[in-house]
C-alpha cells in the first residue's frame, strides 16, 4: 500500500512538471487535481488542508518551514535512541539534510 501511495505522489508531481495547466490546477485545487489525475479519493484529516508551491523556478533555492515535530509522539529508532543516548546530535543533522539538501551546498565557510 505504501509503495502505492508513493507511486500517485510521483505521478502528480511528474505530471506538474510536464504539464503547466496542470500545475496551475494543482496550485488551485490540489484534493480536486490530483482525484482527476488519478481516479483516487483523497481523505484529509479534518482541520487539514493540502498546499502545493510550485517551486520550479531552478534560479531560485526554496526553503519549507516544517512545523514542529511533537516530540512526545515520535518514535526513534534504534540507531537514533542510540545517537541521544550518546549526546550526540545526529537527529537534527539528518532532519535538516534531508529537508535542505541543497541549501548547504549554498554555505561558505
Amino acid at each position: 500500500m505504501e509503495q502505492k501511495k508513493q507511486e500517485i505522489i510521483e505521478a502528480v508531481i511528474s505530471k506538474a512538471w510536464e504539464d503547466t495547466s496542470f500545475r496551475t490546477e494543482l496550485i488551485a485545487d490540489p484534493v480536486k487535481s490530483i482525484e482527476k489525475l488519478t481516479g483516487i479519493k483523497i481523505v484529509l484529516p479534518e482541520g487539514k488542508s493540502l498546499v502545493f508551491l510550485d517551486q520550479t523556478d531552478k534560479s531560485k533555492i526554496y526553503v519549507n518551514i516544517p512545523s514542529e515535530p511533537e516530540v512526545e509522539n515520535m518514535e526513534l529508532t534504534e540507531d537514533q535512541l542510540e545517537a541521544v543516548a550518546g549526546g550526540g546530535q545526529r537527529i537534527w543533522s539528518d532532519f535538516v539534510s534531508n529537508l535542505f539538501p541543497t541549501l548547504k551546498d549554498c554555505i561558505t565557510l
